[in-house]
């Protein structure tokens, strides 16, 4: 969801006298600017932080869906290739210019629960592999619209910070990826990512 090197010499004034105490201010100085240096390069880290709402969280996503690397396993969870019909979305999922996102496994009970619970998303995205093989890459929250509406709410669902959003208006889900377990260039939480290739 990243060392400076720092001159030890810089600041630093010959003597050669043996006297100490025109020395402790030298020491005093450096001490300074050490102190100084090192603020410095805090700084970025707090502010990175404070610009990226939810991504503390995404280890606990990690720890929470690390056993569904095998899709046999998210199966005996409850999770199943694709959807309902006329929403089928068994296939892998792809965008002419944008990249894909691959094959869909949904707890189809979970994306008819109106809650968001981060360390457990209705959707795991898998990718295909050279081999045949899937390849866990994303999560994905769902929320059903017309029923979070009728519930009286009016803005939208979010989870991790994110606001969640309608991509395809004929299904009417409110969703959010997070690419827990692939980099997408795209960004974290992008719906599609352009290093993804369906076959």
């Amino acid at each position: 969801m990243h060392t400076t090197t720092h001159d030890e010499q810089a600041g630093r004034q010959s003597d050669h006298t043996g006297d100490s105490a025109r020395r402790r201010p030298n020491r005093g100085r450096r001490a300074v600017v050490a102190a100084i240096a090192l603020g410095a390069l805090a700084a970025p880290a707090t502010a990175t932080a404070a610009d990226d709402p939810g991504r503390a969280d995404l280890g606990e996503v990690r720890a929470a869906t690390a056993r569904y690397h095998r899709v046999r396993v998210a199966e005996e969870d409850g999770h199943q290739l694709g959807y309902v019909a006329p929403f089928l979305l068994d296939h892998c999922i792809a965008n002419p210019t944008l990249g894909a996102m691959g094959y869909h496994w949904f707890d189809h009970d979970g994306i008819h629960d109106l809650g968001v619970d981060p360390r457990d998303p209705e959707g795991l995205v898998y990718e295909p592999g050279p081999d045949g093989q899937l390849n866990l890459v994303a999560v994905e929250w769902i929320v059903p619209a017309a029923a979070w509406h009728a519930a009286g709410n009016v803005d939208p669902p979010s989870v991790l910070g994110q606001e969640m959003h309608i991509l395809n208006q004929a299904l009417g889900w409110y969703i959010l990826h997070a690419w827990v377990w692939k980099h997408n260039p795209a960004g974290m939480f992008e719906d599609w990512n352009p290093e993804v290739v369906c076959p």
